[in-house]
């Protein structure tokens, strides 16, 4: 009944680790939770890779493969001895690997996630279910979000999930025979990270205390969200492939403003994005989680921006930090109990059983 669920996100911080008890689809319980930084060369090589650069050198792609998945072995067996759990006692690990590409559209669809599972497997011995996402693309999906089919089972309905990561996206769980739609809205911190690390030599904007400072640059801001995916209907997804700093650089050209204003601008671009996913709907409340519910700045936005009161999911007793994370466990479950782990009416494709399983070898 114990998942361990892993997960590395579009901001590739650091893995995050959820050991997860899971008796029922919609009875799940986080037992303990941990995030283990990155080494930072190993972070460099994730961020440059992607950022959309259209080759890679084979041999180093080989090479971070399996660097990635001992990493998120190690993370593994770190989380079970704080845990004093044995290999015993988990039934599978569910691993969402480091995405380095995802392109949904065109003739030729994929989404790639590396991080070697037959590795997490051999270094721990556990089961592992991975590569969740190519199924749904195969099925003519998305491949993203994956996260809805948890909340669904999880968390409130007539409630509205948001989930801050590298890529916002949200999920909106209707009262009406349990409905549920949801997609990427954009940047959450991606650009925000990206803009403070090369102009304020800052991994990240502490409490959005930089934008703050900064203005908002009314035409800039036009610019950006004028950018085609924000009007673009659901199904849709994205990442750092198409939102980095050469598309930011790109609304930038011509333009004189201060390094802050382009901060409070980015600030204001994830919070009108986010805003114009949630605004035809209502809902009782909206919940948050991921990195950015740390950012005072975007909190205060979001809530100065929806009339619905805005929470972090620990409210509910989920710490946010660790929503994804256990939501790949939920769905190393599901593959397990061949419970679809997409939702149709986010994705786009019908109803799959998602991920590919590597057995362990439990002594």
């Amino acid at each position: 009944m114990l998942y361990l669920g892993l997960m590395s996100g579009t901001s590739a911080d650091g893995i995050d680790a959820a050991l997860v008890e899971i008796t029922a689809p919609h009875r799940v319980s986080v037992r303990a939770a941990q995030t283990f930084v990155l080494d930072a060369a190993l972070r460099d090589s994730i961020i440059a890779l992607g950022q959309g650069q259209t080759s890679a050198d084979i041999d180093a792609l080989g090479r971070l493969d399996i660097a990635i998945g001992r990493a998120f072995a190690d993370a593994a067996l770190s989380l079970m001895r704080a845990a004093d759990v044995s290999v015993r006692d988990i039934r599978a690990i569910g691993s969402h690997g480091q995405t380095i590409r995802h392109r949904p559209q065109g003739a030729q669809p994929f989404s790639w996630q590396i991080g070697c599972a037959h590795v997490i497997a051999e270094r721990t011995g556990i089961d592992v279910v991975h590569d969740f996402r190519r199924r749904d693309v195969a099925a003519g999906g998305q491949g993203a979000p994956l996260v809805p089919a948890f909340h669904r089972a999880v968390f409130p309905t007539n409630s509205a999930i948001v989930n801050l990561g590298g890529i916002a996206n949200v999920s909106l769980l209707s009262t009406l025979d349990a409905a549920v739609s949801g997609f990427d809205t954009g940047p959450a911190n991606c650009l925000l990270d990206a803009h403070a690390e090369r102009a304020f030599k800052v991994a990240f904007d502490q409490n959005g205390d930089i934008a703050r400072k900064g203005k908002v640059d009314a035409e800039l801001l036009s610019a950006m969200l004028n950018d085609p995916y924000f009007h673009q209907a659901p199904p849709k997804s994205t990442g750092r492939e198409v939102f980095n700093l050469a598309w930011l650089d790109r609304h930038l050209q011509g333009r004189t403003i201060s390094a802050a204003d382009v901060q409070a601008s980015l600030l204001a671009l994830s919070l009108d994005s986010i805003t114009l996913a949630l605004q035809p709907h209502r809902f009782a409340a909206i919940y948050v989680c991921g990195g950015g519910v740390h950012n005072q700045a975007l909190m205060d936005g979001l809530q100065a921006r929806n009339p619905t009161p805005v929470h972090s999911t620990q409210v509910l007793g989920v710490d946010p930090d660790f929503v994804e994370a256990a939501a790949f466990a939920w769905l190393a479950f599901a593959h397990i109990q061949r419970i679809p782990g997409n939702v149709p009416t986010v994705t786009g494709a019908p109803a799959r059983i998602l991920g590919a399983w590597v057995p362990g070898m439990k002594a």
